[in-house]
């Protein structure tokens, strides 16, 4: 499938980019370039092989989840200016 210069302007136009026609003339091209690709993906026979979320067998090393730091709750809230029930008041924004 090979996009018309019509296809690009009517994306051009939805994404809200101005185009001259020889840009419009080269985005085609490289669109028709990407959905040749995309063609020859497809036609690959990928029966038997198993979908990967990543092309390297690779894993993340995870750190033990564990508190480090102490609760300084009453700390922060003796200098905040206004609190009430352990929440920070602040001044309303939208009426």
């Amino acid at each position: 499938m090979s996009p018309s210069n019509t296809d690009v302007r009517k994306v051009a136009r939805l994404a809200r980019l101005a185009m001259s026609e020889t840009e419009i003339e080269s985005a085609r091209a490289q669109l028709s370039g990407i959905f040749n690709l995309i063609a020859e993906m497809q036609a690959v026979d990928t029966t038997g092989i198993e979908p990967m979320s990543h092309a390297q067998d690779v894993s993340q090393r995870l750190r033990e989840d564990k508190v480090t730091e102490t609760n300084q709750r009453e700390a922060f809230q003796a200098i905040a200016p206004q609190t009430e029930a352990g929440l920070y008041l602040v001044p309303q924004v939208i009426e």
